[in-house]
């Protein structure tokens, strides 16, 4: 535990986003993305900053490892595959299913227990054939159900009411928001609602690669390690067989990455070098190549990164053009068609 008090709450202000990212055809730029990024140091130090890194922000599916480690504070038994998926934003495939079910079984309770909001699933193949055999939209298939099983298990534990688990005053809530302080280093800005219904804490782009970079620097057995360990184990269980979030901490040895809805992405290396990058308008087609040059800014060898330069523009069915992060981000640029 972080014995020193968290400093002052980001401001809660319009981001001055920069260029993060060009849309490139024919040798033109056609379309320009902003946004921010950050990359610390193994001393914790900012050594790269584009944009506005410490402007509020809502971090999304990003802040679930640390959510994660705030129920393992609070007593929860998950480890390996079970805690992958407590901090997953799984995409819907049978085995997060499964799994969703077992951490239910393990706190004696059912899907009708879970607050979260019923939706498909997330992975586009897995959700066509829901379509076409006509499944309706279940909390168990929505894509954060790992982590509110697992948020219905650590309650149950601690004998606190479960109907109001998702309340921001409900005791689990409380002891969340203190770890996202405890790891971020700073305080909570603003609370809001998430898409799943949880509560969603407002921190600072450089507040997340702090708590990321806590995460991977922990001691073994730290619950703080067992979900680094749990994710880096399991990353299709923290996402799914198709995600580019799983592709990347398999190509990079001993990487923890985690997306967020709204163009977030949040990776960290054991030895505590950490990159978190924003997306202003959300787009994933730039969030990806943007995090893959921002790790070869931190030192990540380019060539286990090629493959995350993102995907070709197409013109008449062909390659014309790429999104590529802005030059801000060389000495070292990841590859990409242009």
């Amino acid at each position: 535990m972080n014995t020193s008090l968290p400093a002052d709450a980001p401001l809660i202000r319009e981001p001055l986003h920069a260029p993060v990212a060009h849309l490139i055809r024919g040798g033109v730029v056609e379309g320009i993305h902003y946004g921010s990024v950050v990359v610390l140091g193994p001393d914790g130090e900012v050594r790269f900053q584009l944009g506005d890194i410490e402007a509020a922000c809502y971090p999304r599916s990003a802040l679930k490892p640390v959510q994660a480690v705030a129920m393992l504070r609070a007593g929860l038994p998950l480890d390996g595959a079970l805690l992958s998926l407590a901090a997953a934003s799984h995409s819907g495939e049978e085995h997060h299913l499964a799994g969703a079910r077992r951490i239910l079984d393990l706190a004696g309770l059912t899907e009708d227990h879970l607050r979260n909001v019923p939706d498909l699933p997330f992975d586009p193949a897995v959700r066509d054939i829901w379509v076409r055999e006509n499944r309706p939209p279940s909390r168990l298939a929505q894509n954060c159900s790992g982590k509110h099983a697992a948020m219905l298990y650590t309650t149950g534990l601690n004998g606190w009411s479960l109907d109001d688990y998702l309340d921001p005053a409900h005791p689990l809530q409380q002891a969340i928001a203190e770890i996202v302080e405890d790891l971020t280093g700073q305080r909570v800005a603003t609370v809001t609602v998430d898409g799943c219904g949880a509560p969603l804490f407002s921190v600072s782009l450089h507040g997340l690669a702090r708590a990321a970079a806590r995460i991977t620097t922990a001691a073994p057995g730290t619950p703080e390690a067992r979900v680094a360990d749990a994710m880096r184990a399991h990353p299709e269980t923290a996402s799914g067989t198709r995600r580019d979030v799983a592709a990347l901490m398999r190509a990079v040895p001993g990487l923890l990455a985690k997306d967020g809805f709204e163009g977030v992405q949040v990776a960290a290396l054991p030895d505590g070098t950490a990159v978190a990058v924003k997306i202003a308008d959300g787009a994933d087609r730039a969030r990806v190549p943007v995090a893959a040059a921002a790790l070869a800014r931190a030192g990540v060898d380019p060539a286990l990164l090629t493959r995350f330069a993102g995907e070709p523009l197409l013109g008449g069915g062909r390659p014309v053009g790429a999104v590529r992060p802005v030059r801000a981000l060389d000495p070292v640029t990841v590859s990409a068609c242009a």
